[in-house]
């Protein structure tokens, strides 16, 4: 390779041909393995050269499944609607990739492509096998993901192959996958950040733009920082270097921007930053995921993306930022996901001002400490921490804020409610005290002195036993033995969750005509006569658990009452079981212990 300077720039030439080496090019200069890896810099640089249509697309589906547990199908559609409306019509968010293998994953795309939205566009991801195509022709895609490793740290310590090899089976599988009818295939180069440029990266990606000339398709490279290697500076030296990989590429290879795509992963905390500068430098989409769930540390988080995009678009082109605080409450509620109080935009005190001074500010003016109106674009107030300085309007704007009370239906400061915490409060720092109310604290004095704003402590308690209870039995209706109605295999699901569950008592199935068809499954705390009374073919078909579910189609649950059989204060939650045709063959029942629930579910009040 040869470098010519141009202006004080960097281009490079290269000849183009696989340096098919016996040994693999580990790089060892930059990645010693038993140090920390170094940042070298070449002193050249390359030229900014964004192009006009950069965008996101998303990976939660794919790489985002691969650190947490699997989405229900359900929850899949939900989260691809709101990526929907977070990206609106222009496509901000562009592209979302699905995985296409068990019958979950399939279903999941099909009820995602039958809510007929533009965008995100639905693509898939395959493993480097000629036989996955068939999978992708069969979910109707017209574009899907190809793992090619191009580091010589898996093509020849994991692949066990040589450069040659692999670059002739990755060719092959782009020219397969073109006769399957596909329109774009996109090369996910795996760690592409520690990989040989010039003696694999370089030749191996002209290739690919030949075939793509002679097929007459598009071959999209994804630019996989596996590791979090990549570096955010123009001056750094490949193969680490985000601006320099973009610029070698498009001036090297004639891969045209709109097929460049980067994948980071955050080992490094520059994942945000890399994303970022491969826009600047010329790339189109930067991959992200929903709050950054991906393997290891992550990926770059979508919303982070998302703010860098507007920053340097000027303009949101159609996408809905507040719809990001209504997905974190999902996460939070739904998925039962704990974000940190200190995540941006959306952790609970990331627009919370603390310090005694800071706070006096922003009850003057926010905008002195508020990164921007969070109210307008995030639809999240900013709030401030009572300290002795805050005074009643201080403690009603933290009321106001905290439970999203506006105008008229606002606390106002002569509230007599509002003087007992301020009572309080000066009689903490009377006592010495120098660091700010927490919000748990200022929660439980709003509940005490302000009650009539607050759901009741028991009101709470059974809206958090219900939400618990549910999940237990929206698992077992979604199992695929129970749509089939296989008795002997939900019997033993039921007597999973009574061994798992101690706040489980009861737990039984219907036909749809409400007639039991399990046997006894139940806690130790039945009496033997109470198990005599309770069999298989019992007629359960007029109790209101039973009519509710199957005429909502949907989960019921109970008041809170004394079971006749155990003594005990119980809710039953009750949900309707339909096969995969949507045919109602029957309802599940599980009687819950109210107070052993009530010690997980009093986390939930603060």
């Amino acid at each position: 390779m040869k470098k010519h300077l141009r202006n004080g720039l960097i281009s490079f030439v290269s000849n183009q041909i696989i340096d098919n080496i016996e040994e693999p090019n580990l790089l060892r200069e930059q990645f010693p393995y038993s140090e920390v890896p170094v940042c070298s810099f070449d002193g050249m640089t390359v030229p900014m050269a964004p192009i006009q249509d950069f965008y996101i697309t998303d990976t939660t589906f794919r790489d985002g499944q691969q650190a947490r547990p699997p989405y229900t199908v359900d929850q899949i559609v939900k989260l691809y609607d709101f990526l929907h409306r977070i990206g609106g019509p222009n496509g901000v968010i562009r592209v979302s990739e699905f995985f296409l293998y068990s019958d979950k994953d399939k279903e999941a795309v099909r009820k995602c492509q039958e809510l007929g939205y533009d965008f995100p566009i639905i693509t898939g991801w395959i493993r480097a096998s000629k036989k996955d195509f068939e999978i992708v022709k069969q979910m109707d895609l017209k574009e899907t993901g190809i793992l090619t490793s191009a580091s010589d740290y898996h093509i020849y310590l994991k692949l066990k192959k040589d450069r040659e090899q692999v670059m002739d089976q990755y060719l092959g599988l782009v020219k397969e996958a073109f006769s399957f009818g596909l329109d774009a295939v996109r090369c996910h180069l795996e760690d592409v950040t520690r990989a040989d440029f010039d003696g694999f990266v370089i030749p191996y990606v002209s290739k690919l733009m030949e075939v793509a000339k002679e097929a007459g398709k598009i071959v999209k490279i994804r630019l996989c920082d596996t590791m979090g290697y990549g570096l955010p500076w123009a001056e750094a030296s490949l193969p680490r270097s985000v601006p320099k990989i973009i610029h070698k590429l498009r001036n090297e290879c004639g891969v045209p921007g709109e097929w460049l795509e980067w994948h980071g992963h955050n080992d490094f905390h520059k994942v945000n930053v890399n994303g970022t500068t491969a826009w600047l430098y010329g790339c189109a989409a930067v991959n992200a995921s929903i709050f950054g769930f991906g393997e290891r540390t992550g990926n770059p988080p979508l919303e982070g993306a998302l703010f860098d995009y507007i920053s340097l678009k000027g303009n949101p082109n159609g996408a809905d930022t507040r719809v990001i605080t209504e997905l974190a409450e999902y996460y939070a509620k739904e998925l039962v996901v704990d974000i940190p109080s200190n995540y941006p935009f959306v952790g609970s005190n990331f627009n919370v001002t603390s310090a005694g001074v800071h706070a006096d500010g922003m009850l003057k003016n926010q905008e002195i400490y508020n990164i921007f109106d969070t109210d307008k674009i995030l639809n999240r107030p900013a709030r401030v921490n009572v300290t002795d300085k805050s005074g009643l309007a201080g403690i009603a704007h933290w009321v106001n804020a905290y439970l999203g009370l506006k105008g008229k239906n606002g606390i106002d400061k002569t509230h007599e409610g509002l003087s007992k915490i301020n009572n309080w409060i000066q009689e903490q720092y009377g006592q010495g005290r120098v660091t700010s109310i927490s919000d748990k604290e200022m929660l439980f004095l709003a509940r005490v002195y302000i009650p009539e704003y607050f759901k009741s402590n028991f009101d709470l308690l059974r809206q958090g036993a219900i939400e618990v209870s549910e999940k237990i039995v929206e698992r077992i209706v979604e199992d695929e033995e129970t749509k089939k109605m296989n008795i002997s295999a939900i019997e033993s699901l039921l007597e999973k969750a009574i061994n798992k569950y101690d706040f489980v008592q009861f737990a039984y199935v219907t036909d749809a005509n409400g007639i039991r068809v399990t046997k006894n499954v139940i806690s130790s705390d039945f009496t033997e006569e109470a198990k005599a009374n309770l069999h298989a073919g019992e007629d359960l078909s007029e109790r209101k658990w039973f009519k509710k579910a199957r005429d909502t189609k949907s989960i019921y649950a109970t008041s809170i009452y004394t079971s006749r059989y155990t003594d005990l204060m119980c809710i039953t939650v009750s949900a309707p079981i339909f096969s995969n045709d949507d045919e109602f063959v029957g309802v599940l029942g599980i009687d819950f212990q109210f107070e052993e629930l009530v010690r997980i579910s009093e986390q939930l009040i603060d």
